[in-house]
């Protein structure tokens, strides 16, 4: 106990002179067209999955941006699907990395004829119409999802964002891809996880001495300090996840971007 105390303490000293220090200031300017509200795992119902051809359809048509989920299959192709497993969405009780991308795409959506995307055809369907806000998912430091989104989002026209709780994988694009605008998500992870020295390292976002972000999305059930010092001292831009209801609006940050489903919010 002492010395997981003792660095606690050593953290929060290197959060207020590494992290918090003045003369490191970061951050680039969003274009305006990329800060507004997006439509979570695109524009879904009871009758549209999330995440599907058919959502991001929905929200193309109401001229919505959306927000989406990448993730490798276990034959390396970039698929669009929020959850690790496939329980929730399909039914099949198996982690979507542990299938093949033609394995995936014998499944359906909550019992609907929509299939599990691949990246390439959802921005084929949107075809720059709207903005996207792309979540890189990964629970570890392996990055060998992003040389395969960059692969793709290279030969794409449209307006994008990219956004992750991992910052490895932000750190990868901060290295390899400096002109992509990348952003944190970030929660009480402490709270949802359970007590470690990683999710302190991710709640206190000292990480993103590694991965400068250019933007913060947070949980909007959470006040966080952290937020507030990465808006504050960085001026960072910020997006509030996730806003299911419009009652939910009261007491938001009116400056701050939404990330939306269940109702239509202002666009």
């Amino acid at each position: 106990m002492v010395i997981f105390i003792s660095t606690l303490i050593i953290l929060a000293v290197l959060y207020f002179f590494v992290f918090l220090f003045p003369g490191n200031k970061h951050g680039r300017e969003i274009h305006k067209d990329l800060l507004v509200n997006y439509a979570h795992r695109g524009l879904h119902t009871k009758e549209i999955p999330e995440n599907s051809l058919a959502a991001f359809k929905n929200a193309v048509n109401n001229g919505y941006g959306m927000e989406l989920d990448v993730q490798l299959s276990r034959d390396g192709e970039v698929m669009v699907f929020h959850d690790y497993t496939l329980i929730r969405m399909t039914g099949d009780e198996r982690k979507l990395s542990d299938l093949t991308a033609s394995e995936l795409r014998e499944l359906t959506l909550n019992g609907t004829d929509e299939k599990i995307p691949y990246l390439k055809e959802v921005l084929e369907l949107v075809g720059g119409k709207v903005p996207l806000l792309i979540e890189l998912k990964g629970e570890s430091a392996d990055t060998a999802l992003c040389p395969k989104v960059c692969e793709i989002l290279d030969k794409y026209n449209g307006a994008y964002l990219i956004e992750s709780f991992n910052p490895m994988l932000l750190a990868w694009f901060k290295k390899n891809r400096k002109d992509v605008l990348r952003g944190i998500l970030t929660t009480k992870s402490c709270k949802e996880r359970g007590l470690s020295p990683l999710n302190f390292l991710l709640d206190s976002m000292l990480l993103n001495v590694l991965s400068r972000p250019d933007f913060v999305a947070y949980d909007r059930r959470y006040k966080k300090f952290s937020v507030s010092a990465c808006k504050k001292l960085f001026s960072l831009p910020a997006f509030i996840w996730t806003v299911r209801k419009r009652e939910e609006l009261e007491g938001l940050p009116k400056d701050d971007h939404i990330i939306f489903e269940g109702f239509l919010a202002e666009k």
